[in-house]
């Protein structure tokens, strides 16, 4: 080695363990200007000397262009998903399962704090950090190396030459949170959401000078490839996974028996505010490894691990008002306004309260102090009241007799709870009914969004959805923001939409309880609209999956005479009234499709997805998306993951597209 060798090396290594210390350790040992020093001297040499340059090198973790995409990676021993519990049972019928499933009294459990980030892979070849991968679908994940190499706490090298992967989160703390959105508000951007959106999107950038501005950082949970050696539990790997330079979440502790587990949780329920970055509940796993084998994994997730899920975030805040809004099917929906307030990093001013049932339940009262959550912590909704903080002042809320909109009384159908206007011309019903109507599953016509709609409505340009295809080019161009361009565009759009197939128009005439894929089964089995208005009962609830109360509600449905003078006016001004997809062969009992069930997964060269679908459909079969026992065969195009991998598992054929393809040309 020369001496200029040696000292890049040097260089290198004093870096990294000044890295290791500051990042992992968060025990720095020089100042930062002498840090800088290093790295500025170390660029300078491999400048001049680029065969100098290695892929451990410091000054590695930012560089190189920007990426077009992102590279699919398969994982060699698959990330599964965790199974969830939610109270202290959820956990005893966990370890209960264990301990029955081993044949032993008592477990040794290890309780890791489960940190809310993205999951990721590393694989490290020769000590060397090479590839680093997120979760994916747990079998195919992304290649993410060059965004992953910008987290400082990862290290770059390793001593350890046998190949390993490891499992970790990324995550973003809680201070880098809130200086970034900080910067989003000054720069007049959208704020993220919460500190785990903002990790994933940062980790998901293709150029990776952003996500280094982002300063992410990661723990190491877990491994997945493994030939480093003989561990026999789960504790001792983190253990030597610390010793080899990785960060590991310092709080992690071994427990024997479930009850020291639910002593674990419990304690972290409350000081989870406390920690400099967030936290989503605790993951339990299994100690030793060899009981792993015993116990082995499910399709999704493994039988020696559980993750114990935190109760969604509350918060305190007081209803100030509830208002009502009418639904395309004449539901009538209350709405809490709240006194703004932050639940899971978002502000919230208005929450579901359901229906009027709900609210007598839960005696809800305006000017109520309640409690919200987030339902899935993406939904708000009012969880309860605090009755001794309730003012005098505090009203009790009835829903009104009367529609808000219309005026119209409003009734229970059928015994449900949500009260209904049913009055066919109410001016809200008629607004959700033309905003479906224009929707991309059913009539697609591009332009026509909830304001335009709203001032068609407003100006009296349009009462129903045949009045759309009656609009004048002058009249739009009064409309708010409708130019030469837009108006043009609009015209264009509707006036394609006249051909799509019956099944759009059935699914955009909003019949009750009728979806796209109902809409394309009665289009397919009646092929024009005046035969399926024509057809009895019997014979709706003859055709495959139509049962007696969506018979019902289509012969309801054309029995209105207001009905009929809607589809006249449609087909006046030219709509098409005929299904115009692929038909069903004449021979399908012959053929191999016929009465099976099928999956398609993966990506298809030759053909779209829903050109594989119209012809299993055209020859008797029933496509569905997930595998299952009851499948027959699965279609599988590149990339495919873990459908696959289940088919496999179960026995189930297995064909490639092009199989599938020589099959139908016979």
């Amino acid at each position: 080695m020369t001496s200029l060798e040696k000292k890049v090396a040097d260089l290198r290594e004093t870096l990294h363990t000044y890295n290791y210390q500051y990042h992992v350790l968060d025990q720095p040992t020089v100042p930062d200007a002498e840090y800088d020093r290093l790295m500025q001297e170390l660029r300078t040499l491999e400048s001049a000397n680029p065969e100098l340059t290695a892929a451990d090198s410091p000054t590695q973790r930012i560089g190189g262009q920007p990426l077009e995409g992102f590279n699919k990676v398969e994982h060699q021993v698959p990330m599964l998903s965790l199974a969830n519990a939610f109270n202290d049972q959820d956990l005893r019928d966990f370890d209960r399962r264990v301990r029955e499933g081993l044949g032993i009294e008592q477990v040794d459990y290890v309780c890791e704090l489960k940190i809310d980030g993205l999951a990721v892979s590393l694989r490290y070849d020769q000590g060397i950090f090479q590839q680093g991968a997120t979760r994916g679908d747990g079998n195919i994940g992304e290649d993410i190396t060059h965004n992953l190499k910008t987290i400082r706490s990862i290290p770059l090298k390793i001593n350890e030459t046998s190949t390993i992967e490891v499992r970790g989160e990324a995550f973003m703390p809680k201070q880098s949170f809130l200086s970034l959105n900080k910067d989003k508000e000054m720069r007049e951007e959208e704020p993220f959401a919460n500190p785990r959106n903002a990790a994933a999107g940062s980790l998901r950038q293709l150029d990776p000078k952003i996500a280094a501005r982002r300063n992410l950082d990661i723990f190491i949970y877990a491994v997945g490839k493994w030939e480093a050696g003989d561990l026999d539990r789960h504790s001792d790997r983190l253990t030597y996974l610390t010793s080899l330079g990785f960060k590991i979440n310092p709080e992690w502790k071994k427990c024997q028996g479930i009850d020291q587990v639910i002593d674990y949780v419990e304690s972290w329920v409350t000081k989870r505010d406390e920690l400099p970055y967030e936290i989503d509940g605790i993951v339990i796993k299994v100690d030793r490894l060899d009981y792993h084998d015993v116990l082995k994994t499910t399709a999704k997730s493994p039988r020696w691990a559980m993750a114990y899920k935190f109760p969604a975030e509350e918060a305190v805040t007081t209803l100030n008002d509830v208002i009502l809004s009418v639904g395309r099917t004449g539901a009538v929906t209350p709405t809490a306004l709240l006194e703004p307030v932050k639940v899971a990093g978002t502000t919230v001013q208005r929450a579901s309260l359901h229906n009027e049932d709900y609210i007598k339940e839960k005696d809800i009262r305006i000017n109520d102090t309640v409690v919200i959550k987030k339902a899935g912590d993406i939904i708000p909704e009012v969880v309860r009241v605090i009755p001794e903080q309730r003012p005098k002042d505090a009203e009790p809320f009835s829903m009104p007799a009367e529609c808000p909109s219309c005026g119209a009384e409003l009734v229970r159908l059928d015994q449900e709870v949500a009260l209904r206007c049913i009055n066919p011309n109410c001016p809200a019903q008629l607004k959700e009914g033309l905003t479906h109507f224009v929707s991309r599953n059913a009539m697609n016509i591009d332009g026509l969004g909830e304001k335009v709609i709203e001032q068609l409505y407003d100006n009296q340009l349009v009462a129903n959805v045949a009045d759309l295809y009656q609009l004048k080019r002058d009249e739009l161009l009064g409309l708010e923001r409708m130019g030469e361009k837009s108006v043009s565009n609009l015209l264009s759009a509707i006036e394609a939409s006249k051909a799509n197939s019956l099944e759009r128009l059935l699914f955009g005439l909003g019949i009750r309880f009728v979806g796209s894929k109902a809409a394309k089964t009665l289009a397919r089995a009646f092929d024009d609209i005046d035969q399926l208005r024509a057809a009895s009962r019997e014979s709706l609830e003859a055709v495959d999956e139509i049962g007696k109360k969506m018979a019902d509600s289509i012969v309801r449905f054309f029995a209105e005479e207001k009905v009929g003078q809607l589809i006249d006016r449609l087909r006046q001004v030219g709509v098409n009234m005929h299904y115009r997809g692929p038909k069903p062969t004449v021979n399908q009992e012959q053929s191999i499709f016929h009465n099976k069930t099928i999956v398609l997964t993966g990506k298809l060269e030759q053909l779209t997805r829903n050109e594989a679908k119209e012809k299993i459909e055209m020859y008797g079969g029933k496509v569905t998306g997930s595998v299952s026992a009851k499948t027959d065969l699965l279609i599988a195009g590149e990339d495919a993951g873990s459908k696959l991998t289940k088919a496999e598992q179960l026995g189930i054929e297995i064909w490639t597209e092009q199989q599938f393809i020589d099959q139908i040309d016979k």
